[in-house]
């Protein structure tokens, strides 16, 4: 046991973060010393030879492979054990993408690592765009390091100072660096296909028909941006391989080359930064990233937001006097949308007018399918022979009529309840109607509001959408269970003025008003009056 006068009194100190800012008081340029030379190298190369009569490179030659090998920066033996993780199958994706970032942390946890495999040293590496700052500081856990970029300066806070050469990874050397990395380490990664296919080296054009030519008046062709994009990636690429058969000034050379990766990153997304303003276009041309994203783009405007078959649009009004189940359709939409319903001894009679008012008259039909799949087109044909020969088992395209089911949708659908299932009630006019009370799941109100409607074209989708999506089965919200069905607005003022308590009716206004709460099939029981009162016009 260790007696208190040989014990050693510890005093801990608070860590405490410095983040104030630093001014540069001198930067100092110096070229290197040969020690310098030879400590920041990796090959002793003293040999002027490339290649053995086998084809491999020479040891300590000009192409020595030990320059740098591609290789993750792991032990062998860690690197067979995570490598064995990595392959087990009962891993899910989760679990490996976890996996995959424990790895790349292990990787680069040191700002300097030695690799084991070639011996290079892997420092710190940065982007153009880094590189242009003056002064950045990395935290690597409790060391904080402050770094000259335009110098060579490394200095840590314990005062130790040695030569930093910054290395820069432009996109060739990126490329080279993908190429060299073997297989097991892209499946080491998660990587489920060989990384120097996410750097381009060839363009794909795209067929003229995702870029058409527009013809104009004067004869002129106003071509597509996309077509514009490729045209200035032609004539940069001709002048940057022009310029490298002609002993130019190296600093054009590099002008034209970045103005290359300029215009073939802006091909790809026009909104990707530019360093230099002399590199903006004159006038913004869209890239493959913009015909995409977007309200207008290929997914929210052509895939998901697409016209398709047996819907209608227009504008939304509402109408009190109608269920909330039900909604009103226009009868010109209603020509026009139809259901194909199967023929049977209880419906033929009917579907046989419809047959013969045709498309035109309502309540007709526009088409009848035969159980061999042939299809009758009513507009040209003989409706009255068909209507006649018309049997069970057919299929009738007819007319949208009262009753039938329809979905009813506002854009943008954000939850479950911004489509619904209603009961179709043809009426004359041309917009959409509907009771008010159903405008909260919508989100609707009537200042130009735009709805859909879509007619479904089987019993099955009918039966799921009456049963799944109706009005009545979804009065209040899964959300968190409040109604958002309900009495609203003019309903609710009227709801108080009837039944207020100084508010008196006769029997003929209280019978009117009874009459409104049912659909006039019930018989209602009048209470006795509760104030009797003769009345002077009647005397």
């Amino acid at each position: 046991m260790m007696r208190p006068a040989d014990s050693i009194q510890f005093t801990k100190h608070p860590y405490i973060e410095d983040n104030e800012p630093r001014r540069i008081e001198s930067i100092k340029f110096s070229m290197f010393s040969g020690a310098e030379i030879s400590k920041i190298a990796e090959v002793d190369v003293y040999l002027g030879k490339y290649y053995d009569p086998q084809k491999k490179p020479f040891p300590n030659g000009l192409v020595d492979p030990r320059m740098c090998c591609s290789r993750i920066l792991l032990p062998e033996k860690q690197f067979r054990e995570y490598l064995k993780k990595m392959r087990n199958p009962k891993l899910d994706v989760l679990q490996k993408t976890d996996l995959k970032k424990k790895i790349v942390k292990m990787c680069g946890d040191k700002t300097e690592v030695k690799c084991l495999r070639c011996g290079y040293v892997n420092g710190i590496a940065w982007n153009n765009l880094q590189m242009n700052l003056p002064v950045s500081k990395v935290k690597k856990g409790k060391t904080q390091l402050a770094i000259v970029h335009n110098g060579h300066k490394w200095d840590k806070d314990d005062g130790e100072s040695r030569t930093f050469v910054p290395s820069v990874i432009n996109p060739l050397d990126a490329l080279l660096l993908f190429k060299k990395m073997q297989d097991q380490d892209c499946e080491l990664l998660y990587l489920n296909d060989r990384p120097e296919k996410l750097i381009m080296t060839t363009l794909a054009v795209p067929p003229m028909a995702l870029r058409p030519s527009v013809i104009t008046d004067a004869r002129l062709s106003q071509e597509d941006d996309i077509t514009e994009r490729l045209k200035r990636i032609i004539q940069a690429n001709a002048c940057l391989q022009q310029g490298m058969q002609e002993p130019r000034n190296s600093s054009i050379i590099l002008d034209d080359w970045d103005y290359l990766q300029v215009e073939a990153a802006q091909f790809v997304n026009s909104d990707v930064r530019v360093a230099s303003q002399a590199q903006q276009p004159a006038r913004p041309l869209h890239g493959l990233v913009q015909r995409l994203k977007g309200k207008q783009g290929r997914f929210r405007g052509n895939l998901s937001g697409k016209r398709v078959e047996f819907t209608g649009r227009t504008v939304i009004s509402p109408d009190p006097n109608l269920k909330i189940t039900e909604v009103a359709v226009p009868l010109l939409m209603a020509s026009i949308l139809t259901y194909p319903e199967h023929v049977n001894r209880h419906n033929i009679e009917k579907l046989k007018q419809c047959v013969r008012n045709g498309p035109k008259k309502y309540p007709g039909a526009k088409f009848v399918q035969e159980p061999n799949g042939d299809r009758k087109d009513l507009s040209f044909s003989s409706r009255k022979r068909i209507a006649d020969e018309l049997k069970v088992g057919d299929v009738v395209h007819r007319h949208l009529e009262d009753g039938d089911i329809v979905l009813f949708n506002r854009q943008p659908s954000l939850h479950r309840m911004s489509i619904m299932c209603h009961r179709a009630r043809i009426m004359p006019w041309r917009t959409l109607r509907f009771n008010e009370s159903v405008c909260n799941p919508y989100n609707a109100d009537f200042d130009g509001d735009e709805m859909n409607t879509h007619v479904p074209q089987t019993e099955e989708a009918r039966t799921e959408a009456l049963m799944l999506m109706g009005v009545q089965n979804n009065l209040c919200t899964p959300k968190n269970g409040a109604i958002l069905v309900a009495s609203t607005q003019d309903f609710l003022t009227s709801s108080y003025q009837i039944t207020r308590r100084d508010t008196f009716y006769d029997r003929a206004r209280f019978s009117v008003i009874c009459s409104y709460m049912g659909d006039g099939m019930d018989m209602i029981d009048l209470p006795t009056p509760a104030l009797i009162k003769v009345r002077s016009d009647v005397l």
